[in-house]
Parts: C-alpha cells; structure tokens; sequence
C-alpha cells in the first residue's frame, strides 16, 4: 500500500465531504438563482456553504467569493486590485517565493501593462520581514501580495505585522493562504488583510473549488464578465455541488484543528529518523513553518532519484524535472541553498490519515534509498575522473 506524503500538492477528498456534494450532482441539481424548489434548495446550499467558509476565516458570508480554483483567486485579487486602481497608482509588492499564480500574474501586469513590481528577496529562513516591506512601500503602491505559508517549505510569513503595515499606510493587502487554511487558524481581522485566497483541495475538498475572502468595501474589476453573480465579481451559474463541498471541508477543518498536533509530532518524528540515517538538511524556518510540511536536502544524493528508488512512497521534491534533467527548486534558490544542495531537496507533507506507521515505514524506506543513491552516486563521480 502505498504512503502518501503529497498532501501539499493535494489532498483526498474527505468521505464527509464527498457525502455532502452527491445530492447536489444527481438530485438536487437546480440553478440556484432559478424560483422552484429546486433552486431554492440550492441556493440555500450555497448560503450555508458561504456561511461556513466565513465562519473558518472569520469573516461575514458576503465577504466570501467562491471561486474555481486558488489560482482563479490570487488572479481575481491582483489584477482585480491591479485594474480597478490604476489610476492612483501601478505599483505592486510581493516576494521571490510566492506561488506562480501570483508571480506569473504580477508578470504579466508588468510586461502587459507597465506596472511596476517590486519582488523582495527572502533570507535563509525563507521569510520576508516587515521592515523590507517598508522600506519599498511608495504612494502609488496599490498591492502588497505575500503568501501566509510557502507550499515547497511549509515557511509561515509574518503576514500579520505586515497587515497592520498595509493598514497604516493605506495599501491594500493581499494573503495566498492556500497552504494554510484549514491546517493552522486563518482569521482575517488577526491577519489584517483585506484579500485572501482558498483552495478547495489543500483541505480535503475536490479539485475545482476556491475561494477569495474579500473585506467588505474593497472594490474589484472582474475577470470573468457576464451575470451578476459573487455580488458581480464573478459571473458564471454557481457549481453548487463543489461550493458545498467547500463549505463542508471547512467546517470538518474548524472542529478538528486540534488534530495538526498529533500531525506536527509525526511530521517532528520523520524528521528525527531522516537525521540519524541521512544527516538531512532542514530548508526553512525551524519553528515558523506549518505543522505538517518537512523540506530537507539530503547532500549527496538528486531527490528525483531518491524518490524514484521508493515508489512506495508518494512525495515530491518542489523541484522541476525536464526531460530527465533535475532543476534546483527557485523557492531553495531564492532563500540561498546552493543548486548542488538544492537538488537534494525532498518535500514530505503529512495530513489527516498519515499514521506512525507511515512515518516508520517511509523514514525506514527513504532511509535505505538515500544510502543506496549517495553510494551509487560515489561510484559514478569515481569513474567519471
């Protein structure tokens, strides 16, 4: 059977939640905005879905967008943002290890339509500060867009005291918590932003649900035109079945917080075993990261070969692989890991059904592999002289 340690990438749909869709799929399936009973029925799903978002991120429903995906989010609240404030200003503010659905996006208005953006590097630990923030906010500074935790390291950034710097200065603040929400408490008046972005299937929704929390009185340009639906900031007839199954993952994700502990302990034990066995390096803050994300680089060994000798074992490196050929992951580039390292780099990210057992079966398992790559690797740079 085998060990799932790619819950950063996504996760399995919760059976609750699978559960609480299938009526909306095969029974219930009117338009919510249609009179009948159908479409009532529906549209008080999607009130109640609304409802339960709201109440994991601690906002007012109307503040809650659904959207398609956390892309189609971070897309919305940028060029949203981007647009509809062009006038006072073209200048935005964000890091060099946020996700590409914010970096390619900040590009784009760049090339496309001469914003200026302002990518601020991060240190060892892989964090921005609030200062550096500071140091580069301007008067025609519309954005700031940082993300609350980094998906490859699990990296926790100070959000909040860069939300109260936004607040003082008067610049809109924009959170990708995609990573986040549901794994660690997410309130949006604590955060101080005033964009932030869901994603369904980070906590165990499907894939094709989002979410954007949008503080009440912050204005948009929409990218989707059409019927006024999201209060006119996203037109489209509602999938109603995948709205409710975000709105049930989120309520299974506010009455079961405790669990990341007994996640965290598991997470802090595949770490141990990894240290003693391999002599790993931790990539990121050692405390000031999510409780179930764990980025290490094992020296002397490539990741893709270290994973593709445990099939077993399902995880990632946060590295691309291009027609055979391992890159560095930019996110480790970009917090100072030498590229020889950083193609070392494992991502191992735990969730809701990992078990002690995984833990000692894929520490034993990586283990065993990391040895057997670090020799064969000695063997190949001897013949190579």
């Amino acid at each position: 059977m085998p060990i799932y340690l790619d819950y950063n990438a996504t996760t399995p749909v919760d059976p609750a939640v699978y559960q609480a869709m299938l009526p909306f799929l095969a029974e219930v399936y009117g338009n919510p905005s249609s009179s009948h009973a159908f479409g009532v029925t529906a549209a008080a799903a999607v009130t109640r879905a609304r409802g339960q978002v709201a109440a994991l991120l601690g906002c007012g429903p109307d503040e809650v967008v659904f959207t398609g995906c956390a892309s189609e989010s971070n897309n919305l609240a940028i060029k949203g943002t981007a647009f509809r404030l062009r006038e006072k200003g073209r200048h935005i503010i964000t890091t060099a290890v946020e996700h590409p659905a914010v970096l390619n996006t900040c590009r784009y208005l760049s090339q496309e339509f001469g914003f200026d953006v302002t990518v601020l590097p991060v240190g060892q630990d892989g964090r921005v500060t609030a200062a550096a923030v500071a140091e580069v906010l301007r008067p025609d500074t519309v954005l700031v867009s940082i993300m609350h935790a980094q998906n490859e390291t699990g990296v926790l950034q100070p959000v909040a005291e860069i939300g109260r710097l936004c607040r003082e200065r008067g610049v809109l603040f924009h959170v990708d918590a995609a990573q986040s929400v549901g794994k660690i408490p997410v309130h949006v008046d604590e955060l101080g932003c005033d964009l932030l972005t869901v994603a369904g299937h980070k906590l165990y929704a499907p894939k094709g649900v989002g979410a954007l929390y949008v503080r009440t009185g912050v204005q948009l340009h929409p990218l989707i035109h059409g019927a006024g639906y999201e209060g006119g900031r996203r037109a489209g007839t509602a999938n109603v079945a995948f709205m409710v199954s975000l709105g049930e993952a989120c309520d299974i994700a506010l009455t079961h917080m405790g669990d990341w502990e007994r996640v965290r302990a598991l997470r802090d034990q595949l770490h141990a075993r990894l240290a003693a066995g391999l002599d790993v390096v931790l990539n990121g803050h050692e405390t000031e990261r999510l409780p179930n994300t764990l980025n290490v680089c094992v020296p002397g060994v490539v990741g893709n070969d270290l994973l593709a000798a445990v099939p077993e074992v399902l995880a990632s490196t946060g590295s691309a692989c291009h027609a055979g050929v391992s890159k560095p992951s930019d996110v480790l580039l970009a917090m100072g890991v030498e590229p020889s390292l950083a193609l070392g780099a494992l991502r191992l990210s735990l969730g809701r059904y990992t078990t002690a057992d995984d833990v000692e079966k894929a520490a034993t398992q990586l283990v065993a592999a990391g040895r057997r790559c670090r020799q064969s690797e000695k063997v190949h740079t001897s013949d190579s002289r």
